[in-house]
């Protein structure tokens, strides 16, 4: 069943109106008719409705039955991802958005080869936003992840004091298995508490940036024996962080 965000809420009576690109999906790509079902989701809480209207650019909906299951993982899980080469960002957010990721915060690390320019950067947040849509409408999110702007290391440290966990992916740490496994590190993390975990473009976090990390409370983690692409170990710990919260509930 096609899942759809509003961007307003439902009414009183239980109707809400889905509209612009996903109105135009409904009539012109899926060619539902009144009558068929579709899930629209309205902060974060997801209902089966019944499509009671279709028109050019708009499409009226209504509750038929009680809220679906939430499917967001316990622990928002961040992830700070240096900016990557082509559109292995892409692959990142869409890839990510699928494995539970609650937002991704691009960051300009010392060994990114990629550079965005102020003019441009407006447009990749929204294509990757666009991206991230897509993704949780497919894997049924009751979430959108947010796309933040770019950031440096000093913007991303200073973010740091708004969460429980904090981690990062270093190269280092994998080669001298220093890192501290990702299962250990979560035994003591409730639900609700927010973990932001820092990885780096092709060739990894430098020694400057690893060390500043550490010092401002960024704990090194285990992605197994393995090096990994850069577009590769967040989908990982992604998938390591969702078996370890909630395969136990």
């Amino acid at each position: 069943m096609q899942r759809y965000f509003l961007e307003d809420p439902f009414g009183p009576d239980g109707s809400a109106v889905i509209s612009g690109d996903d109105a135009h999906h409904i009539v012109k790509v899926m060619r539902m008719q009144q009558g068929n079902r579709v899930i629209a989701v309205s902060g974060r809480t997801a209902f089966e409705c019944v499509i009671e209207n279709l028109g050019d650019r708009t499409v009226t909906v209504r509750k038929d039955g009680d809220a679906l299951p939430d499917n967001e993982m316990p622990v928002p899980v961040t992830i700070a991802a240096g900016l990557p080469k082509g559109d292995k960002l892409d692959l990142i957010v869409q890839k990510g958005t699928e494995l539970g990721m609650h937002s991704l915060i691009p960051f300009s690390a010392e060994r990114s080869i990629v550079r965005w320019d102020g003019g441009k950067s407006g447009k990749k947040i929204a294509r990757l936003q666009k991206i991230a849509k897509e993704a949780a409408e497919q894997s049924h999110r009751s979430v959108i992840p947010e796309i933040s702007g770019l950031l440096d290391l000093d913007g991303l440290i200073g973010l740091s004091g708004e969460y429980d966990l904090l981690l990062m992916a270093d190269e280092e740490s994998a080669k001298d298995r220093s890192g501290r496994p990702i299962a250990g590190l979560l035994e003591n993390v409730y639900h609700g508490q927010k973990v932001l975990a820092v990885f780096g473009p092709e060739g990894g976090i430098s020694r400057e940036e690893a060390e500043r990390l550490r010092q401002a409370g960024f704990i090194p983690v285990s992605l197994g024996p393995r090096i990994l692409r850069a577009e590769t170990a967040p989908l990982y710990a992604l998938a390591a962080i969702s078996s370890e919260l909630e395969g136990k509930r």
